[in-house]
């Protein structure tokens, strides 16, 4: 660290937009805008490889799963080897299996390409909360976790429509060789970035033998799953569904998704800050339940970009008040696996809504895929319900013995 940057923090110790801040979120902004033209461009070229449905749903969800597997290897990582090693490697992970993508000429090498790209993802994003956890300061973690967020939702804002318009005029050789020079940006990026020394201390928590998720971030985590098994079925099917009911403007669904996501980013991390997830999560996971019923309904783009609204406003409200909850009760050097336990939560319900959203598109049609959807929203809200009756009664019990 320079004499500078010790100077700066010394003299504003809550500061959150320091050089490495923003170097963090310049290299996620990258690997995210990669990451994020490739998300509605997949299903696209596996039917052009000659896939249906269901193998849109596989190819989509072994890649949650893969970064589902590693996340507690990576979450060991962070705090025994260091940020920089597994972020480092993530990344370039990422670039090798998104490049060899412009070379898939069948689908079982796109399936185990895919497989390696959930490995890379697992670790780069594993580690990428927990370097921006380390640079924010504890008492504005909460807002300093929604303005690290708005890197990846500007990517959001960006790339599927970049993707979407760049697979109509050039073939998905050149497309995915740009995903893979994006995350190579991001790589050069984070090469600058002073990260936190990994420090072992006699206080430390002793780790379990088995040891693949931490206990404190585990509500959050699980009311994440039911969030983003709405994610799954966006961003495998949504270009398929408007197109089937010959509804325009799907580019244009992705960007107003974003821009209302990073508008709610800049208020609810600060209502977090100061006045809990009560008064985030439940009208969050409200607005992201009606989306999801409109898109099940979708008689046209009005109603399609209502949808992107209010989902975008809800999902934006909810991820990093989640994200911030997750890591808020972990020891120190546990913060590491609370982000991969977070990031495990939000890969499985990806992954498992693009699977069973594959099955229900065969069997059924793409507007039950919505409706299934809504009614893993209003499960959440459930869970929530039952952990906050059961906070409240811990703490009243609590204060009765005190």
């Amino acid at each position: 660290m320079s004499v500078n940057q010790s100077v700066e923090s010394k003299d504003y110790p809550d500061k959150i937009w320091t050089r490495d801040f923003i170097l963090i979120c310049l290299a996620n902004f990258f690997i995210f805008l990669g990451f994020q033209m490739t998300l509605p461009t997949i299903p696209l070229f596996v039917e052009e490889l000659g896939g249906n449905d269901k193998l849109i749903g596989v190819i989509v969800g072994v890649f949650t799963f893969s970064a589902l597997l590693l996340r507690p290897f990576a979450g060991h990582a962070l705090e025994s080897k260091g940020r920089q090693i597994v972020y480092m490697t993530g990344l370039g992970v990422f670039v090798v299996s998104v490049g060899s993508y412009a070379f898939a000429a069948s689908i079982v090498f796109l399936f185990l390409m895919r497989i390696l790209q959930g490995m890379g993802w697992g670790f780069s994003t594993t580690a990428t909360g927990t370097i921006a956890t380390d640079i924010i300061p504890s008492k504005r973690r909460g807002e300093g976790m929604g303005y690290f967020g708005l890197s990846g939702n500007l990517a959001l804002a960006f790339g599927p429509s970049l993707g979407l318009t760049l697979a109509g005029v050039m073939s998905f050789t050149y497309l995915f060789l740009i995903c893979a020079a994006l995350g190579l940006i991001s790589l050069l990026l984070s090469s600058k970035i002073q990260y936190k020394k990994v420090e072992q201390s006699p206080n430390q928590t002793t780790a379990m033998k088995l040891d693949v998720f931490e206990k404190t971030a585990l509500q959050p985590a699980s009311l994440l799953f039911f969030i983003t098994v709405t994610f799954g079925g966006i961003a495998s099917f949504l270009p398929l569904y408007a197109e089937q009911k010959g509804v325009y403007g799907i580019e244009l669904y992705f960007l107003t998704f974003a821009i209302f996501l990073m508008i709610s980013r800049t208020f609810s991390g600060k209502i977090y800050d100061n006045k809990g997830h009560l008064y985030i999560f439940p009208p969050g996971a409200f607005l992201i339940c009606i989306a999801m019923l409109l898109l099940s309904w979708l008689p046209g783009t009005f109603v399609m970009l209502l949808a992107a609204s209010l989902y975008g406003l809800g999902f934006g409200a909810v991820q990093p008040t989640l994200q911030a909850w997750a890591v808020e009760k972990a020891a120190e050097n546990r913060k590491g696996m609370a982000n991969a336990t977070f990031f495990s939560s939000f890969d499985l319900g990806v992954g498992t809504g693009a699977i069973i959203f594959g099955q229900i598109a065969f069997i059924f049609n793409y507007s039950v895929i919505y409706l299934t959807a809504a009614i893993s929203v209003f499960l959440s809200i459930i869970l929530y319900t039952y952990y906050y009756i059961k906070g409240r009664k811990h703490q009243l019990h609590q204060h009765l013995q005190n």
